[in-house]
């Protein structure tokens, strides 16, 4: 096994290396994909160890790098919680590679985003089985110099880029911190020996500084504003590695939390549970409203993200109560989320890439009817879709079920802050849940089986949809997700070898009522089939079409042709049809308090229609206000507010800048005053520690 994870990192460094070196003028079109397929390669042999790593008994796999980083013995050790999300992350990442490779002929201009990729991979493998508090910081400054050089691929969108840097920077601080509170107090950087860091002020305060930590890296309220703008900002057949690979490291790193530190801080657990249901409503509240698709699937991570450590949050609640069984349900809720989340926000992203491509935009209102060109494209955001809208008997279905009947177990409770806590975070929850079905209603009905607009562009030389290596990845995907659903009592055999670490594994058991019945750990509260609803659905839909069939003579099986999408009345064409903006305007008002919605409509002649630039010049009394009865229109817009942005962080872009300013003027001082004001910080610093101890 030792070999297996050489070789993987091995494969990851050559593709880096292939994507760097080798200029693309002299790299026959056949050949470009390489690096990707390379990455592809070496993620199944990580996929590979983390199988023997979740067989039991067998020993852990493991390299060794002796004690030449100089902070302690460091091992890269794939355990059962290692292997559990090694499968996750490097089984995805081989379709997602793969998507890769089938978008990257003809669309990658320039080296370095292979290399990135690469990059990326590698240091979330090493995050996610990293035993040294040194080496998982390393790895995790990896990530965030990845993610970097992905979003800032297109020089032209700055922004992006340099808020991602920055957000991961802050990300890094914070885990930084996080890890050298207890290895200060415990004498080494060994992961295993935090677990020794007696509880108090020095470990409430790793807990806090570690989960804010990973809470960036997920993109959970309030530090989720960088995550729309980098996901929308890196190239379109790279998102899946960002979105449904990456972003498990930061899950680990929150599971791996609780296996080292033990039960959280009382007033965290709560804090968390509350943030995340927020993050989640608030998440699929700006996802139904997006224009562009590529923001839409953005959104809905922080709407997961939300979900997933909602889930957490409730078994950290269990470790606090000293109930296992509500710690094995939160668990499994959160990780069979995480499972949903990889697999089809890979498949979103990577059937969106090809729309992108192939119609030259990401707007919804261009992208109408798309899909039916491309048609494994539209396979996989169909799929994808309905995997996050939750309807059965997909994999989101499943988790959110789970995740919805462990907050429901808040009247086992006997401390009523937790249960008024669990409570608030299901109704939450339960809106989530309805909102998706809205948002992702809206990308089926109108991107894969809406009519396609006649002026919308189209790149006839770029239809290649997905390309061979891309429909292979979409295939896998695609079953894989489905087969998770129907297997859900396999599933969750796996899931509770890996989080043996964390939950006895008898207790997590408990979720198996029987061979192909799954319970939420709890005994007697509530039952479901995953497997027997793949049997009982499709032999409904038949019995339907059989008695349609009967009862119409045949008459039935006669070929009609009429459109797919007719916005709910027939005869209707061009601008009058049911839009993209349309549809989520509902949406706008209803959550108009989340959202701040605005509004406005603007009298415009019958000759200026379309444009917002008001009424004509002329004393109004002179000018009829033109309405419908006198012949006019109304120029109809509404937008929404990123109410994170708007009332947390722009407020401090004065004082940030004041700040930046003052810092400008110390860059042109003379050397003597700098040594001045270093000896000053010397000499306070040595009395403060002397006054201390």
């Amino acid at each position: 096994m030792t070999a297996l994870i050489l070789a993987g990192l091995l494969l990851f460094g050559a593709a880096a290396l292939l994507d760097v070196c080798v200029p693309l003028s002299v790299l026959p079109a056949r050949l470009r994909p390489a690096p990707y397929l390379l990455c592809a390669a070496g993620s199944g042999c990580l996929a590979a160890v983390s199988a023997t790593a979740l067989r039991e008994p067998s020993p852990v796999p493991q390299v060794s790098f002796g004690d030449w980083l100089g902070f302690g013995t460091a091992h890269l050790r794939v355990d059962q919680l290692s292997g559990l999300f090694w499968l996750l992350t490097f089984a995805v990442a081989v379709a997602a590679c793969l998507t890769a490779a089938g978008w990257a002929p003809g669309r990658v201009t320039s080296r370095g985003p292979g290399a990135s990729c690469a990059l990326v991979l590698a240091s979330v493998a090493v995050v996610e089985s990293a035993d040294n508090a040194f080496l998982f910081l390393l790895a995790w400054e990896g990530i965030t110099i990845g993610f970097y050089l992905l979003t800032a691929v297109e020089r032209r969108r700055v922004g992006p880029a340099v808020a991602t840097f920055g957000f991961g920077k802050v990300s890094g601080a914070a885990l930084l911190l996080g890890l050298l509170l207890p290895a200060a107090h415990t004498g080494g950087f060994a992961l295993a020996g935090f677990a020794q860091l007696p509880a108090g002020t020095a470990r409430s305060a790793a807990w806090a500084l570690l989960v804010l930590a990973f809470a960036i890296k997920i993109g959970l309220a309030p530090v989720q504003v960088w995550l729309p703008r980098g996901y929308a900002a890196a190239p379109a057949g790279l998102r899946p590695v960002m979105a449904g690979v990456a972003v498990n490291a930061g899950f680990y790193g929150l599971w791996r939390t609780l296996d080292v530190l033990g039960p959280p801080p009382a007033w965290l657990a709560v804090t968390l549970l509350l943030l995340a249901a927020f993050t989640a409503f608030l998440g699929i509240a700006h996802a139904a409203v997006q224009n562009r698709l590529e923001r839409v699937i953005a959104y809905s991570s922080v709407e997961n993200a939300g979900l997933i450590c909602t889930g957490y949050a409730v078994a950290l609640i269990g470790t606090l109560t000293h109930s296992d069984a509500l710690t094995a349900v939160g668990l499994v809720a959160g990780t069979l989320q995480t499972v949903t989340h990889a697999i089809a926000k890979t498949l979103l992203f990577a059937g969106s890439a090809a729309l992108e491509a192939d119609a030259g935009t990401g707007d919804l209102e261009r992208l109408r009817g798309t899909a039916r060109r491309l048609p494994w494209a539209a396979t996989a955001v169909a799929v994808g879709a309905v995997t996050l809208a939750g309807l059965p008997p997909t994999a989101g279905f499943v988790s959110e079920w789970f995740l919805l009947e462990s907050l429901m177990q808040q009247f086992r409770l006997t401390a009523f802050p937790y249960g008024l806590a669990l409570a608030a975070a299901g109704a939450l929850i339960a809106l989530t849940a309805g909102f998706a079905s809205v948002t992702f209603v809206r990308i089926v009905g109108m991107v894969v089986l809406g009519p396609r607009r006649e002026d919308t562009p189209h790149r006839a030389g770029r239809r290649a949809d997905l390309g061979t290596a891309g429909r292979v990845g979409v295939a896998v995907l695609a079953l894989g997700g489905l087969a998770t659903a129907a297997l859900t009592p396999l599933q969750l055999r796996v899931i509770g070898t890996g989080l043996t670490p964390l939950v006895p594994r008898h207790v997590s058991a408990g979720a198996l009522a029987s061979p192909w019945v799954v319970q939420p750990v709890f005994a007697e509260f509530s039952s479901l089939s995953p497997g027997w609803l793949w049997v009982v659905m499709p032999t409904l839909l038949a019995a339907v079409c059989a008695l349609l069939v009967a009862a119409s003579r045949g008459r039935a099986l006669h070929v009609r042709r009429v459109p797919a999408w007719r916005s709910a009345s027939g005869g209707v064409h061009g601008d009058d049809q049911y839009t993209p903006f349309g549809y989520a305007n509902p949406t706008r008002r209803v959550l108009g308090a989340v959202l701040r919605t605005r509004t406005r409509a603007t009298p415009v002649s019958s000759g200026e229609t379309g444009t917002a630039t008001g009424p004509p010049p002329g004393p109004a009394r002179d000018r009829p206000v033109p309405t419908a009865a006198t012949g006019g229109t109304l120029d109809y817009a509404s937008d929404v507010v990123e109410v994170v942005e708007a009332y947390l962080y722009r407020p401090l872009f004065g004082p940030l800048r004041a700040a930046v300013s003052l810092a400008k003027r110390l860059q042109s001082g003379r050397l003597d005053a700098y040594l001045t004001y270093m000896l000053i910080v010397l000499v306070a610093v040595l009395a403060l520690v002397a006054a201390l101890s």
